[in-house]
Order: structure tokens, then C-alpha cells, then sequence
């Protein structure tokens, strides 16, 4: 279900719209168009190319969903899309995880071995791609 923040069109304040607010900031850029754009742009930027870099990561074990969650809470600060999106990350991750702890041992022992599985490929493809080692060895 909808909340009002999902709701919000560009032109509503959020939190941390609400919370600039409070600190100046925001009322600062209000008074130069350009300095407001030019920022609304670096943010852009910025945010665009750490949710990419996520993706791009995500293959690959570490913290690749954690860099586009970030990415995307950068864009959210200036992009109610954005916000939108990272909302519902937030409640699909918050869903699977309710499952998935609903489930008896021999789901979860299941979906953590494929996890496993997937990564140590993804590892020694990367490996194979860069290093030139063997992927399997006869």
C-alpha cells in the first residue's frame, strides 16, 4: 500500500528536504536557480554513477546491493523517483526476508547453498577472465 511519501510529487518536501530546510541549505540554493541546477545535477551524477558501480557489483560477493542502495539514497535526496524506488528496495528486501524466515531449515539450508554456488562461479569466472587460471581443472 501507497504511503505518502510515495505518494509526493517533486514539488513536496520530504525528511530530508525538511531537514535541509532547517539547516539553510536548501533555501540557499532556492536563491540561486543556477547554483540549484548545478547541484540537482552533481547529485545526479554522483548518485547515477554509485548505483551503477553497485550494479555492476552485484555479481560479485561483497556489498554490491548495499553500493545501489546508497546510490539510489544519494539521487533520493534531490529525485522523488528515486525515493520511490529505494522504498520499494527497501520493502521487497524486507519481504524476502520475512519469507524466507518463515521457512523451514531445509529451505533456508537450500537457498543459502545456491548462494554459495553462485558466487564460488562467479568467483572462479573471474578468475579464469582475469587471471587466466583454470576454472576447472582435469
Amino acid at each position: 500500500m501507497p504511503t505518502d511519501q510515495d505518494r509526493r510529487s517533486d514539488d513536496e518536501p520530504g525528511l530530508l528536504d525538511e531537514v535541509a530546510d532547517k539547516l539553510g541549505f536548501r533555501a540557499r540554493l532556492k536563491r540561486n536557480p543556477a547554483l540549484a541546477l548545478a547541484y540537482r545535477i552533481v547529485v545526479a551524477v554522483v548518485g547515477a554513477a554509485v548505483a551503477l558501480l553497485g550494479l555492476a557489483l552485484v555479481p560479485l560477493p561483497g556489498p554490491g546491493w548495499l553500493i545501489v542502495f546508497l546510490g539510489l539514497g544519494i539521487l533520493a535526496t534531490e529525485f522523488s523517483w528515486a525515493e520511490r524506488l529505494l522504498g520499494f528496495g527497501r520493502r521487497t528486501l524486507r519481504s524476502w526476508l520475512h519469507w524466507l524466515g518463515r521457512q523451514r531449515l531445509a529451505v533456508r539450508a537450500l537457498v543459502s547453498l545456491v548462494t554459495l554456488l553462485f558466487v564460488v562461479s562467479v568467483v572462479g569466472l573471474t578468475l579464469q577472465l582475469s587471471v587466466g587460471l583454470p576454472f576447472v581443472t582435469s
